[in-house]
């Protein structure tokens, strides 16, 4: 039975929706997923939350060469990334939108607070623009070529009245929250980036608005209708907006803080800068942590359209289906680091670990159950390699709590081989042929480290888990990671069922 533990807050960056999904969405959806299905797993109450950002000047100019209203284009690319959830087997509990009125007023709640605080003051910026980042740039930012390093192309130099928020103010104090842990970034490379980034002068103040002339699809500045809120008050904003922060609701008194907000490399600096001192301004309790993943590339080349190997990751789940996609997302490309995509790595990935491992496993444990033991699970039994399996699982537990889900993948591998090896060493076909009385605790040893397999697998492969519950006669929301040996009951019904991954040539 399990026992609730604590509530347990989970985020995604919310997705730009000027562009269709590629596959570091699809990464940075399933790792997430993966995590908030571990925790729930655990016991927690979990509030899983993606979404899409959908103001800015690349959407407005997008519209307009379509030739289509700005509200009808983000909602047709809002649509599609909805649709992703459902084809990647995400688990979220909302799906937050920045044209939504929800956000809308807890946006302005936000700056208004810090306004009273004095934390943002009226001023000219000038400074190096990139359009692609959407963002001003530092001069000790850009590469040796005077460009931006995350879209190689020359920012523009702008002059604007803007509004601006005073992070220095907070400076000190949010390199102090990273020092201290009560902010935690992980991994420790990416805590280290960020205390470089803040250095000994400190975090300077940003520009906090954009004129409407320049920018009309936005959110209105409270009390000045010249001005609209730039990206950090807007779509950082999302995080508290979508538990009814506007009016304080039940959802915000019980999930913020966020546990977690996870997000790719390239934006931490606005994560655990810019968003750690808006909330410091406004009085509100920060994040406890920040999890940062890498990039995905292809045939060892970062994406690019020019270069032909942008990966879109519905065509791998048509082809061999979502479970072979998260797992290669989750197993092959480093948690916390940048991996590469490659067709042919991803086809041995999917025959050699899911095709002749899990599902080789699972048919042959469920099929000599069903020729020794009537397709039914014999009685239970004191467990041979319960130190080992005890050790598997404090693994996979303490890989997850500490975002290397890559690592838990590993460990449930280990828990294959484990259960191969504990079938080969007993070869319980020899000892049915002899009539050895000790056949069934063989085979209930097997088809209890079944059990163990498909719920350590749950997070990662839902669909493959479900299925292989339904031949156990289980059900997944009734997993518990707090395992007991021996929970499989005597007599209970095993049925065997379509080959869970056909093997692909």
């Amino acid at each position: 039975m399990k026992k609730n533990q604590g509530k347990f807050y989970l985020t995604t960056a919310i997705a730009y929706v000027n562009a269709p999904p590629h596959i570091g969405h699809a990464l940075e959806f399933i790792q997430a997923d993966a995590l908030a299905r571990f925790y729930r797993l655990c016991g927690d109450e979990v509030y899983f939350l993606t979404g899409t950002d959908e103001h800015g000047v690349k959407i407005y100019e997008t519209a307009k060469e379509k030739g289509v209203s700005t509200l009808e284009l983000v909602n047709q690319n809002a649509a599609i990334y909805q649709s992703l959830g459902d084809k990647l087997t995400l688990s979220n509990d909302d799906f937050i939108r920045t044209t939504e009125e929800r956000h809308k007023e807890g946006a302005a709640k936000i700056w208004r607070k810090m306004f009273e605080k004095g934390d943002i003051y009226k001023g000219v910026y000038k400074g190096n623009y990139c359009v692609g980042c959407e963002a001003f740039i530092l001069d000790k930012d850009l590469d040796e070529n005077g460009e931006c390093p995350f879209h190689k192309k020359k920012p523009e130099i702008l002059e604007e009245e803007n509004y601006f928020f005073r992070l220095s103010k907070y400076s000190e104090q949010i390199k102090k929250a990273i020092l201290s842990g009560e902010l935690k970034i992980l991994p420790e490379a990416r805590k280290n980036e960020m205390l470089n980034i803040i250095g000994e002068e400190g975090l300077s103040d940003v520009s906090f608005s954009r004129p409407k002339a320049v920018l009309p699809w936005g959110i209105e500045v409270p009390g000045d209708d010249t001005q609209v809120m730039y990206v950090w008050c807007d779509a950082l904003s999302n995080y508290i907006t979508a538990l009814d922060y506007a009016h304080e609701g039940e959802l915000y008194q019980k999930f913020w803080p966020a546990d977690a907000h996870m997000i790719g490399k390239d934006i931490l600096r606005f994560h655990a800068g810019i968003w750690i001192g808006m909330l410091m301004s406004a009085g509100l309790s920060i994040p406890k942590a920040v999890y940062v993943h890498g990039f995905v590339t292809g045939e060892g080349q970062k994406m690019s359209k020019s270069l032909g190997n942008v990966v879109d990751p519905l065509v791998y789940v048509e082809k061999y289906g979502i479970d072979a996609l998260r797992w290669y997302l989750l197993r092959e490309i480093p948690t916390t680091d940048d991996g590469d995509f490659s067709d042919g790595r991803f086809l041995d990935v999917y025959n050699s670990e899911l095709c002749n491992g899990l599902g080789n496993l699972v048919n042959r444990v469920v099929m000599m159950i069903e020729k020794y033991a009537d397709g039914k699970v014999p009685a239970p039994c004191e467990c041979d390699v319960l130190n080992d399996l005890e050790a598997l699982v404090r693994n996979y537990r303490a890989n997850f709590e500490k975002f290397d889900i890559r690592a838990a993948c590993e460990n449930f591998l280990a828990l294959i081989n484990l259960t191969n090896k504990y079938i080969d060493d007993k070869k319980p076909w020899i000892m049915a042929k002899k009539g050895d009385k000790k056949l069934d605790d063989v085979l209930y040893h097997m088809i209890e480290l079944v059990r163990y397999v498909c719920v350590l697998v749950s997070p990662m492969l839902p669909g493959a888990a479900g299925k292989i519950a339904g031949q156990l006669g289980l059900k997944v929301d009734d997993f518990d990671l707090n395992l007991q040996w021996g929970d499989l009951k005597n007599g209970a019904v095993v049925k065997r069922a379509e080959l869970l991954f056909a093997r692909v040539d």
